[in-house]
């Protein structure tokens, strides 16, 4: 099992209740996944100030300030920070890749697991509803959220195996199902020199994806890509800071219900966590058809 919900608002009057209804559609498939979560946010101004690139870590033992404060003395720059529980959310003006290079000389020990502008991504173990509340999730704001409930399968239960995972920058992906060549895949990965952070098989899709958007595909092409490379049975939500899109394998047995209207457009595993929306009465609803990849432009 496990479960998936992503919202993604046209209406920019929404954009103050991001957190609200996003925290709102995780809480209906809690029980999909009770051994850990995770969200990935776009666009508020708490977690990403504008202007600002940002690094989100598992810390592993450091303390928030500390490493704040080590990562601004090595680029003289102002370095913010936010204290998500497990996460810690890092931003400052200058380049994602400067930032990211800052951070882990940083905090050697920690891990970093998103990056990119307008965007913070919250991980960890436990109680999803816990996590939300230590994410502050409810008050989170923005044009774009994704959030994810994992029963774990393919490997253990750690912050480092938990969703959704961004291995590109601005990029997140959240996955139920299993892949079941990933180990081919990884290898094949590894020898074209995509690291790996864990050994989850939704990392394998992740940096696959973000692997063919580095060499120019698009993320309708990426997703086409990894449907004609992964064995097994899945539904993937990915996003990026302006797109949002879902496919399934084909025999898309694992659940996807996509909700649509002028103001939203949002996926969930079950249409219980749709149900909550405003206006979901008059929306488009459909099930993805199988290896058809949906996508939608901010």
């Amino acid at each position: 099992m496990c479960g998936i919900v992503g919202l993604h608002l046209r209406e920019p009057e929404l954009h103050p209740r991001l957190g609200e209804l996003l925290t709102g559609m995780l809480g209906q498939v809690v029980e999909r996944g009770p051994d850990s979560a995770g969200v990935a946010v776009y666009g508020d101004p708490r977690l990403s100030p504008p202007g600002t690139t940002t690094v989100s870590l598992l810390p592993r033992g450091a303390a928030a300030e500390e490493i704040a404060t080590a990562t601004q003395a090595l680029l003289s720059q102002t370095v913010s920070f936010v204290d998500g529980g497990q996460t810690v959310v890092l931003s400052a003006a200058v380049a994602d890749d400067e930032l990211v290079d800052a951070v882990r000389r940083a905090a050697p020990d920690s891990l970093v697991i998103g990056h990119g502008a307008d965007m913070a991504v919250l991980k960890g173990v436990g109680s999803p509803l816990a996590l939300a509340a230590s994410f502050d999730l409810a008050s989170a704001q923005g044009w774009q959220g994704v959030a994810h409930t994992r029963m774990a399968t393919e490997s253990a239960v750690t912050p480092e195996g938990s969703h959704p995972f961004s291995v590109g920058s601005g990029q997140c992906l959240v996955h139920n199902g299993s892949f079941a060549n990933h180990a081919t895949i990884r290898r094949e990965l590894r020898a074209e020199g995509v690291p790996f952070d864990s050994e989850n098989d939704s990392e394998v899709g992740a940096r696959f994806v973000a692997h063919h958007l580095a060499q120019g595909a698009d993320l309708e092409k990426s997703l086409r890509l990894l449907c004609e490379r992964f064995d097994g049975f899945y539904t993937l939500l990915v996003s990026t800071r302006d797109s949002f899109a879902v496919v399934r394998d084909a025999i898309a047995c694992k659940p996807a219900i996509v909700a649509e209207t002028p103001q939203w457009v949002a996926m969930a595993s079950e249409y219980r966590a749709l149900a909550g929306l405003p206006g979901v009465e008059s929306a488009r609803i459909f099930e993805p058809e199988p290896e058809v990849v949906y996508a939608w432009q901010r």
